[in-house]
């Protein structure tokens, strides 16, 4: 559903918590996380070995892969920007347009998307991993049934879950360490507040209520992007071009929405925007106060908020490649 806006009740400026939101029907477990992980990382779930899932989200970088647009299976190249998958467990929705209503899902979209995969079934995939040894063991000892996608969807969404990125600078500011940020830094705060930023951008992940009270699991927070039409950034940087959520539901009153995107990380993710168009994140604050807010911020203001953003910034935990099942004496790839 399209979520309205945040009770007023809510905090605003929260800490990441210690844990991610795990849903009832996939519980943690270390053997799933562990196979999830081998998934992620494996090329083998795409049809000719060129992709992973890593290659568009790379886990020792900023969880993306710093293009405007992603390389999928034969050079074809994705729709729209790869998002960060880092603290991607506190969205309730995932996707630009909000689509996918769970990690689970997302992973499955995924790979029946022949853009990225290369599949144009996946009963291929599923039938190539079922023909690894490994695999098959894997799966009879996490799931205790054979290898199907949506075993394959939890493994990776169990991945997925562990990664977040606690204890950034502005953590440890809102826990009461308040010489953790400097002076550029609480006054690019302030202003993220008073120039109205924090009007979308709230809450754990900065993009709008995370899983709990306002919003369960499957609700999104949306806003229209462009919110006014007519600048120069329509010309230039074709962000109406896209019609958000209207491209997926074709519903005519959602037009230029799209799902609020988290903040956290945030200088580590560049280009920004569904179609990558701000190469800088000076350029994205200058064109969302112009888009969104009719606003046209000094050069000062500027630098503050974006020093502001930059303390969001968390530690990210390292990633160790696992070792991938063999299929031994003959290749898989056709």
């Amino acid at each position: 559903m399209l979520a309205a806006n945040p009770v007023l009740a809510f905090d605003y400026f929260q800490p990441l918590p210690k844990d991610v939101p795990i849903p009832a029907d996939n519980p943690q477990s270390k053997a799933k996380i562990e196979l999830g992980k081998k998934l992620f990382f494996d090329p083998r779930l795409s049809v000719d070995g060129t992709q992973t899932c890593n290659g568009c989200h790379n886990l020792a970088a900023g969880g993306e892969d710093g293009r405007a647009f992603s390389i999928g299976h034969n050079g074809a190249t994705t729709r729209r920007s790869a998002p960060t998958l880092w603290n991607i467990g506190f969205q309730t929705v995932l996707y630009w347009d909000g689509r996918a209503r769970s990690l689970e899902d997302q992973f499955v979209d995924h790979v029946a998307d022949p853009t990225i995969s290369g599949f144009t079934q996946t009963d291929e995939l599923i039938a190539r991993l079922r023909k690894i040894p490994g695999y098959v063991t894997s799966f009879k000892k996490v799931f205790g049934t054979e290898v199907t996608l949506a075993s394959a969807a939890r493994a990776v969404a169990s991945f997925e879950r562990t990664l977040f990125t606690p204890d950034s600078r502005y953590d440890a500011f809102i826990r009461g360490e308040k010489k953790s940020l400097t002076e550029q830094e609480l006054r690019g705060k302030e202003l993220f507040r008073t120039v109205e930023c924090l009007s979308c951008h709230f809450g754990v992940n900065f993009a709008g209520p995370a899983p709990g009270p306002a919003l369960g699991m499957g609700d999104g927070f949306y806003e229209l992007f462009p919110n006014h039409l007519g600048t120069e950034y329509d010309a230039s940087h074709h962000i109406a071009d896209d019609q958000g959520v209207f491209e997926f539901d074709h519903d005519p009153g959602h037009k230029r929405l799209w799902r609020v995107p988290p903040l956290r990380n945030i200088a580590l993710t560049a280009p920004y925007f569904h179609n990558g168009s701000a190469r800088t994140l000076e350029e994205a604050v200058r064109m969302m106060a112009k888009t969104q807010l009719k606003k046209e911020l000094p050069n000062q203001e500027v630098d503050d908020i974006v020093a502001f953003l930059k303390t969001l910034t968390g530690k990210r935990p390292v990633v160790s490649l696992p070792k991938l099942p063999d299929t031994s004496g003959s290749t898989i790839f056709p």
